[in-house]
């Protein structure tokens, strides 16, 4: 089940939330990311919890116009009293905000509560004209990220996994906290006055996620942060010079050169992934490289040619036979014909 709600806020709370003017300057977030922000129409993915609380606040302290979206999973009693808060901030500093409102099973909820967040927000943001999604994405969520994909066998590219910039299909996602602990971010807000929510599910440590967290990166953290930061800033330039360019986009697809070189063949395929959504995982990345002609978590088509690698989402539906006959002779892959079809792109285009 999923439901939307949107609302306007027009009136002014009667909070003990301070006031943005009586708040003194933070240098936490770098100005060249509220520059970026600055111009755009921004949409906020908020929680009620301290990192998201503290990016409401120093966006608004700085003057940066957003407003905030919040998923209510219904896993918790407490859900419901962050959603009121969320509408709350938004009626005190007079924010639009949307509530989005789903049940999901137990089983994998993690990968699919980021597959129903990020659906959730995309069609805002398409509907409404945001440019942007903002997240509160920090230092300790890079860290642990990281520590993840050392753990399964992954390259530089992936072990990143998060950008300050990084861009989509029609917007653009930004984490102004990546080079932020958490603890910076609860001393800002403690220092304030504001409050937030504790989410005791982060505190499972049976879930592989948190365990690291608690166990390898929050210590290490509380050790080393300012080297730690320097150095996600070195490996994302790194990370920069490596990311091959040069693919083609036709709206959900993709058209690459292939190279005799897997890595890079690989690390285009990933991006091009990415771009719609999808993080691929060391057994899916195998898969790829193996089979050259795959469907990616059956929902994405990966194939090889002899000199180009197409990406698309993998549809199923009736094409006429005069679509598929000029499929055959403009060489396109079997699993891409049906998006090139329900998509109206011309297969002798493509070339």
């Amino acid at each position: 089940m999923k439901t939307y709600a949107s609302e306007r806020a027009t009136k002014r709370a009667s909070t003990n939330l301070p006031e943005i003017s009586s708040l003194p300057p933070s240098p936490l977030l770098h100005e060249e990311t509220l520059t970026f922000l600055r111009n755009r129409k921004n949409l906020l993915a908020f929680s009620g919890g301290g990192d998201s609380t503290a990016l409401f606040f120093l966006l608004e302290q700085a003057n940066i116009p957003f407003d905030i979206v919040l998923v209510n999973y219904q896993t918790r009693a407490q859900s419901d009293d962050e959603e009121r808060y969320a509408k709350t901030l938004a009626t005190r500093f007079r924010k639009r905000y949307f509530v989005f409102t789903c049940k999901l099973s137990s089983s994998n909820f993690e990968h699919r509560a980021r597959y129903e967040r990020y659906g959730c927000c995309e069609t805002l943001m398409r509907y409404y004209g945001y440019d942007t999604l903002v997240t509160a994405h920090h230092l300790g969520d890079r860290l642990e990220w990281f520590l993840m994909q050392l753990s399964k066998g992954a390259g530089l590219v992936e072990m990143l996994g998060m950008h300050t910039y990084e861009k989509r299909k029609t917007y653009m996602l930004v984490r102004p906290l990546l080079h932020l602990t958490k603890a910076a971010l609860e001393h800002f807000l403690d220092e304030q006055g504001v409050e937030y929510f504790h989410d005791a599910s982060n505190d499972d440590t049976s879930v592989l996620r948190n365990r690291i967290r608690h166990t390898f990166a929050t210590p290490f953290l509380g050790l080393n942060k300012e080297g730690i930061a320097q150095s996600f800033a070195y490996l994302e330039a790194d990370a920069k010079r490596l990311l091959p360019e040069g693919s083609k986009r036709l709206g959900d697809l993709f058209i690459c050169a292939r190279n005799a070189d897997d890595l890079i063949n690989i690390r285009r395929v990933d991006k091009a992934l990415k771009c719609l959504g999808k993080v691929l995982s060391k057994a899916e990345r195998d898969e790829v490289l193996r089979t050259k002609d795959c469907v990616v978590g059956g929902r994405f088509a990966v194939v090889f040619d002899e000199s180009t690698i197409y990406v698309a989402p993998f549809l199923k539906t009736v094409m006429p036979k005069s679509f598929k006959e000029i499929c055959r002779k403009a060489r396109i892959p079997l699993k891409i014909r049906a998006y090139l079809f329900t998509s109206e792109l011309n297969p002798s285009s493509l070339h």
